[in-house]
């Protein structure tokens, strides 16, 4: 008896398998699965939805009936609950940091998304409820944020579909889309360059700190940005003083440094130590001349156009056309067309020429070329 017990048992065990053990399907309705992921520097943004499409399978063409009709503007009636924003399962919005949605905070971490729909106004809402099915389980004491957004008019769009527009480093905005639809909302990271930072920290502590070249392309990151410079000030002395690596790209980026300090007189005291360094090309001789010529010191500019023509002489064309671009920034254009014509018989390239004769052209009219 007890053995006839034990198979009924295990044979009821398998058959309630069998039940349960569901078959891989299609999705339901056909709304295909789709998942978008945009980053915005290092952040993410991800989106999991199912998109469902104007023209059903048996034909039926739903154009002008989506929204107010099968998209009702509110809640739905049935159940009073906000729109999926999509199709079949819950749509789930992903964060990797934290992030703000229309100006307003939001932890990192993953969300069902729903809405609200209105003629023009609408409701975007980020619940900490991920698994439901639609928004059917929808309770709105777990919406973790609301914001408040305008549609606008988009291009026709069969399918259900959300894009990223604006993508920059630190925001993008996502877009709901829909036949001549749009549901922006704006996702915007407050502390992108922060995070980029502490990642620079914590790679230098590691392998990447024994390559100099890393210590001075993240003291240009902050040059450029303007953040953290005494750090990257410190940077570019441990690869001048601690690693003995006197070089023009060191000196460059440590003016660079100093530049964005405010102290240019500093890094022009650098920069022309460094233009003697052998590995000083006469590209960024040039480049140097041309830097004092925008800080309005011409003959300092063309002091150091006269040394490039002395260290690298056999360079005819480049050399004259910073001599040129010197004397034109001092109002001596005489002297600078001079130094223009011998440029332009020195041209390496019919690009070159067309450059060098627009040059021509101006200082004729005694106009300045810078």
């Amino acid at each position: 008896m007890k053995k006839i017990t034990l198979l009924l048992v295990a044979f009821s065990c398998l058959f309630a398998t069998q039940i349960f053990a569901q078959l891989t399907l299609p999705p339901n309705g056909d709304n295909q699965k789709s998942v978008f992921t945009q980053y915005m520097g290092l952040v993410s943004v991800t989106i999991t939805y199912y998109s469902p499409d104007i023209h059903l399978p048996d034909g039926t063409d739903r154009t002008g009936k989506i929204w107010g009709q099968l998209v009702p503007y509110g809640l739905a009636p049935m159940g009073n609950i906000p729109w999926r924003a999509g199709a079949n399962e819950n749509t789930i919005i992903t964060f990797s940091h934290d992030v703000q949605i229309e100006g307003q905070p939001l932890k990192a971490g993953s969300y069902g998304l729903h809405m609200i729909p209105g003629e023009s106004d609408w409701t975007v809402i980020f619940s900490n409820a991920t698994a439901g099915w639609g928004s059917f389980s929808y309770k709105q004491d777990e919406d973790a944020l609301r914001v408040n957004v305008k549609s606008e008019k988009s291009e026709y769009n069969e399918w259900l579909t959300y894009e990223f527009a604006d993508r920059k480093q630190n925001g993008c905005t996502v877009q709901l889309k829909w036949e001549n639809l749009s549901v922006p909302f704006k996702v915007s990271v407050p502390n992108g360059d922060e995070l980029y930072l502490a990642t620079i920290r914590d790679e230098l502590r590691g392998f990447k700190g024994f390559v100099w070249q890393n210590f001075l392309q993240a003291a240009n990151w902050c040059a450029n940005k303007k953040i953290n410079l005494e750090e990257a000030l410190g940077w570019t002395d441990r690869v001048i003083n601690q690693m003995g690596l006197k070089n023009f790209p060191s000196y460059r980026a440590k003016a660079n440094v100093l530049v964005a300090m405010g102290k240019q007189d500093d890094a022009n005291v650098l920069l022309d130590e460094a233009i003697k360094f052998s590995d000083a090309t006469v590209n960024v001789i040039n480049a140097y001349g041309n830097q004092l010529i925008a800080q309005k010191k011409a003959d300092k500019a063309i002091e150091v156009f006269k040394y490039n023509a002395e260290r690298n002489a056999t360079n005819a064309f480049l050399v004259k056309q910073g001599l040129a671009r010197g004397y034109s920034a001092k109002g001596e254009y005489k002297t600078a067309l001079k130094y223009a014509q011998e440029a332009l018989a020195a041209a390496p390239s019919s690009g070159a020429k067309i450059q060098i004769e627009g040059m021509i052209k101006k200082l004729e009219a005694g106009q300045d070329v810078n």
